[in-house]
């Protein structure tokens, strides 16, 4: 038998895009560079100055603050909506219908406004004035909490729906409570299925805090807002908030990878396993 002498696939049209696509970021890169009224000098002096640190600061609190919240809630809203009691399941898919249906925006503004109508709010023996409890922070924090939880309950229950229901069954053959299923069972199974969509809530948190901005809460936008209102110097102002967005989501992508390796960790062992060359033990046939 002859060698075959394979050639190539020859494919001119990758190559054209390839120099297409290096040729228009090279312009882009040089228009960026060289003009001068992206004010690079000005970027370089505000991305660490106090009052854009204070801003960040605020917006990274709110971003866990309302995630913990959000997640919880969620959980909570999850296991009452999958609940055979139909006034809990009710009630779990009214929530999730009322606070997903709305914009997150219009709930940061009602809650801001909460004092029309609740001047004074009550719990139990404490009275307080509510534009004194509620203040843009709190109204903050209710907004983007109680609107994080209704998403964070519908990945919660995909995640708990995905595990078969033969792991409830064998647990609770072996006398386990429906909590403790869902604690010891159920929960840390659908921790794969969660993981991903939460970690893509979390970034997008961070990014939805910039609208507590309307409400005059200090975080990350509105602090540069509040300079360049005086400077008048917008775009700097705004890349510099741009780039902290970027590096706080690229550490927050990094920290979510981290996690779907850890929680997936069963299911890529048995990946490699299926692509492992299959051997095939070939026995001598004995002659006759």
């Amino acid at each position: 038998m002859q060698p075959i002498d394979a050639v190539p696939v020859r494919r001119p049209g990758r190559w054209i895009a390839a120099i297409a696509v290096a040729l228009v970021a090279a312009a882009v890169v040089r228009s960026v560079a060289t003009n001068p009224r992206f004010q690079w000098d000005v970027v370089g002096e505000m991305l660490f100055s106090d009052r854009i640190l204070h801003g960040l600061l605020l917006t990274l609190e709110l971003t866990a603050i309302a995630m913990v919240a959000g997640v919880v809630l969620g959980v909570l809203v999850a296991v009452a909506r999958m609940s055979p009691n139909r006034l809990l399941s009710g009630a779990g898919a009214f929530y999730v219908w009322l606070f997903r249906g709305t914009p997150v925006l219009v709930q940061l503004l009602f809650w801001s406004f909460i004092s029309a109508l609740y001047p004074t709010i009550e719990i139990g023996p404490i009275s307080a004035d509510a534009n004194v409890l509620i203040t843009p922070f709190m109204a903050a924090i209710l907004g983007l909490a109680l609107n994080e939880a209704a998403y964070m309950a519908e990945i919660v229950r995909a995640g708990i729906v995905s595990v078969p229901e033969g792991q409830s069954e064998a647990a609770s053959a072996l006398g386990m409570s429906r909590s403790q299923q869902l604690r010891r069972i159920v929960l840390p199974q659908a921790m794969r299925v969660i993981v991903p969509p939460t970690g893509n809530e979390t970034i997008s948190m961070l990014k939805t805090t910039s609208l507590v901005s309307v409400i005059a809460s200090s975080d990350l936008l509105y602090s540069a807002q509040l300079i360049y209102s005086q400077s008048f110097q917008q775009i700097p102002l705004l890349i510099v908030v741009c780039i902290w967005y970027l590096a706080i989501t690229t550490l927050l992508s990094l920290g979510q990878a981290m996690l779907e390796r850890r929680y997936g960790r069963g299911v890529s062992r048995a990946r490699k396993e299926a692509r492992k060359p299959m051997r095939l033990l070939l026995k001598p046939v004995p002659a006759r």
